[in-house]
C-alpha cells in the first residue's frame, strides 16, 4: 500500500521532466528508491556518502524545480522520520557533550580544550557570523590534533567524520602532484561549493596543511573571507580546520622553559604562544605559510597542542585498553609508557610520538 502512495509522486515528477535536467531527476528518484529499499523494505545495502544516490537532494541544486513538488517531496520525506526540529537530522551541535569529551578524553591539552570549545560554541550560537570559522591546529605529531578534529565532528554531526556534511582532505594523499595544482584547484572549489549547497552547516578538515600548495589555499581563500556570498553561495556557516606540525618546535620550547623554571605546564597561557605561533607560521617554508590565509588574517584562532609527558602517555594507554574492554593495571600502563621515546635526551620529558602509536603498542603489553 505504501509504495502505491509514493508512485504518483514520481509520476508527477516525470510529467514535468522536460523542465529539468534528467540527471537531477535521476538522482532524486534514485535517492528515494534507495531510502525505501534500505529503510522500509530493510534491504541489504550500505550508504555511501560519495554516491549521489545516497545523498539527500538539496533544493539549491535545482532552482527551477516547481515549489509544489518540492514541498510534496519534503512532506513525504519528513513523514518517514528523516526531519528533526532543528531542520536537519544530520546536524546535532551537542556542545555539552563536546565539552565533556574534550575534558575527559583529551589529555595534557588545557589550551586546546578551552580555545576549541570557546570558538566552536561561539560560532554555533551566533547564526549571524560575518565569516566562516577558521581554526589552525599546531603541534607535534601525536599530540591530539586529529583527535580533537574528530571530537568536533562527532559532536556537531550525527554521523561524525562519516557525515555527508564533513569532508577530510589529506594534503599528500588528495593533492600529491604539483603539476596538477590547477586541476586540484577546480576540484577543491567544486567539492566545497557542492557540500555547502548540500548542508546548512559544513566542516572541512585539512590534515598536513603545511604540505598544501599555496595556490590551493588561495583558491578557496574567498570561502573563508568576510563575504556575504561567493558566486551566489553563502559560506558563512562553514567551519575550516587546518592541522599542521608548524610551530611544534616553538611550542615545545615554551613548555620546556616552563618546566625548567619550575612552573606547571597548566600555567602556560595563550599569551605565551599565540604570537610565536603566528610568527613561526608566517616564516615557515611551505604552501600553508605562503598563502593569503595568513597574510589576510583569516585564521580566527591558532590552537597550540603541547608536547605530552609520561603521565599523559599513561592516560592514553589506559583509554586504549578500556576501549577494548580491558581493565589495565598500573604496572602495565608503566610498561607501555616506558616503551616510548622521550626527548630531550637529558630530561627525557616529552614523548616524541605523543599518543599516536599507543593503539598499536598495547597489544605487546597485555595486563
Amino acid at each position: 500500500m505504501f509504495i502505491f502512495r509514493v508512485l504518483p509522486v514520481f509520476w508527477a515528477l516525470s510529467v514535468k521532466a522536460d523542465f529539468f535536467h534528467f540527471d537531477s531527476i535521476s538522482n532524486v528518484s534514485s535517492y528515494y528508491f534507495n531510502y525505501i529499499y534500505c529503510n522500509i523494505w530493510e534491504g541489504d545495502c550500505q550508504p555511501n556518502q560519495d554516491d549521489a544516490t545516497q545523498q539527500v537532494p538539496a533544493r539549491d541544486l535545482w532552482p527551477g524545480f516547481p515549489q509544489d513538488y518540492i514541498r510534496m517531496m519534503s512532506e513525504w520525506y519528513c513523514s518517514l522520520g528523516q526531519c528533526c526540529e532543528s531542520g536537519d537530522c544530520r546536524i546535532t551541535n551537542n556542545i555539552t557533550r563536546m565539552a565533556r569529551d574534550l575534558q575527559q578524553k583529551l589529555h595534557g591539552q588545557h589550551l586546546a580544550q578551552a580555545v576549541v570549545l570557546k570558538a566552536v560554541q561561539g560560532f554555533i550560537e551566533n547564526p549571524d557570523s560575518n565569516k566562516p570559522l577558521t581554526l589552525s591546529f599546531h603541534g607535534w605529531s601525536g599530540t591530539g590534533k586529529n583527535f580533537v578534529a574528530r571530537i568536533v565532528a562527532d559532536n556537531l554531526y550525527r554521523d561524525g567524520v562519516k557525515s555527508e556534511c564533513v569532508r577530510l582532505f589529506i594534503a599528500p594523499f588528495h593533492f600529491p602532484h604539483i603539476r596538477l595544482v590547477d586541476v586540484y584547484k577546480g576540484q577543491l572549489r567544486e567539492a566545497i561549493r557542492d557540500m555547502v549547497l548540500r548542508c546548512p552547516q559544513t566542516l572541512f578538515i585539512f590534515d598536513e596543511a603545511e604540505k598544501l600548495h599555496p595556490g590551493l589555499i588561495d583558491a578557496i581563500k574567498p570561502y573563508m573571507d568576510h563575504y556575504d556570498n561567493v558566486d551566489g553561495v553563502n559560506y558563512r556557516r562553514a567551519i575550516f580546520l587546518f592541522l599542521s606540525n608548524l610551530g611544534g618546535a616553538a611550542i615545545n620550547e615554551v613548555a620546556l622553559d616552563f618546566w625548567h623554571s619550575g612552573q606547571n605546564r597548566e600555567d602556560i597561557g595563550m599569551e605565551d604562544l599565540e604570537h610565536r605561533l603566528r610568527a613561526d607560521a608566517m616564516e615557515a617554508q611551505g604552501g600553508f605559510a605562503q598563502s593569503e590565509l595568513l597574510s589576510g588574517h583569516l585564521i580566527d584562532f591558532f590552537v597550540p597542542f603541547l608536547p605530552l609527558e609520561y603521565r599523559h602517555v599513561k592516560f592514553c594507554a589506559r583509554d586504549a585498553y578500556l576501549a577494548r574492554g580491558i581493565q589495565p593495571t598500573e604496572p602495565t600502563l608503566d610498561e607501555v609508557a616506558k616503551a616510548m621515546l622521550y626527548v630531550p635526551k637529558e630530561e627525557k620529558l616529552f614523548s616524541a610520538q605523543g599518543c599516536k602509536s599507543i593503539p598499536q603498542r598495547i597489544h605487546f603489553f597485555l595486563p
